[in-house]
């Protein structure tokens, strides 16, 4: 079965964004994909806050959100809109979407690990002043298997990939965007890893590139398979990537490897002087 992922470089104004992913999706569509996957802030990226606060709009009222919808269903196909800056209350949230080839939303789910760090390049970043986390681990049936959702930073934590597997999700989304420093580190190898442990299939749709507000993105968009190896990685340009994915894979790895059978819960630690 075929997916589509967009690499995309987002800009500060949602309505041109809202033009790239109607255009991914008649793409991906023609393409013969089942579903396409498209990166974290896929509506915006922008680290002024102050600029961005007309445009971090209520989930009614995004215009991303509308043409996918709108989109999915004039060409019949699957969507996962990695993530939307959404206005919820007082903060914003950073929220996932899975759209049905009917235009219906089939799960959202909230980014649960806020990125806060300081990074060696000067770049500070405090995701938790702006935005309030997500709670509940998601996962929903779709044509390509059942997909585990999860954003970005997420990444670093496999209890809640853990948690998605054990439920019965046979895909990973990990929608990013990743800073250059730390996506050279870690990106590949942390993606790798969370396809292995799970015996899971996982994509990636990445953003990539300089961006409008002056951020840098690290690319790099990945499928793995679910013994870890790399499908597609689209390196650093924008664009459509293409990949098939096959759920004997996840069968047949999950034979050879039954890793999630042999999971045991882990109590308390015994912390030795």
């Amino acid at each position: 079965m075929k997916i589509a992922v967009l690499q995309m470089t987002a800009g500060i104004d949602p309505a041109d964004n809202a033009v790239a992913v109607a255009s991914a999706v008649a793409d991906a569509a023609a393409a013969g994909a089942a579903m396409l996957f498209t990166p974290e802030m896929t509506n915006l990226l922008d680290q002024d806050r102050e600029r961005s606060e007309a445009r971090v709009v209520a989930e009614a009222d995004d215009p991303v959100l509308h043409a996918a919808r709108a989109s999915a269903a004039r060409h019949k196909l699957w969507v996962h809109l990695g993530s939307l800056a959404l206005r919820s209350g007082d903060k914003r949230v950073n929220r996932g979407f899975v759209i049905d080839d009917a235009g219906e939303i089939r799960a959202r789910y909230d980014k649960i690990h806020l990125f806060d760090a300081d990074m060696p390049t000067g770049e500070r970043w405090r995701e938790s002043n702006s935005y309030q986390r997500g709670d509940k681990a998601v996962a929903v049936d779709t044509p390509v298997g059942v997909l585990g959702l999860s954003i970005c930073y997420d990444l670093r934590f496999p209890d809640l990939y853990r948690a998605v597997s054990d439920a019965g999700a046979t895909v990973l989304s990990v929608p990013a965007a990743f800073t250059v420093p730390t996506g050279r580190a870690h990106w590949h190898v942390l993606l790798r890893a969370r396809a292995i442990e799970s015996a899971a299939f996982v994509v990636a749709a990445a953003q990539t590139g300089t961006h409008a507000d002056g951020r840098r993105t690290f690319g790099h968009s990945l499928v793995i398979d679910p013994w870890g190896t790399v499908l597609l990685d689209m390196g650093e340009e924008p664009g459509l990537g293409i990949a098939e994915i096959d759920a004997a894979a996840v069968t047949a790895t999950r034979a050879r490897m039954p890793v999630l059978d042999h999971r045991q819960p882990i109590g308390p630690v015994d912390l030795i002087d």
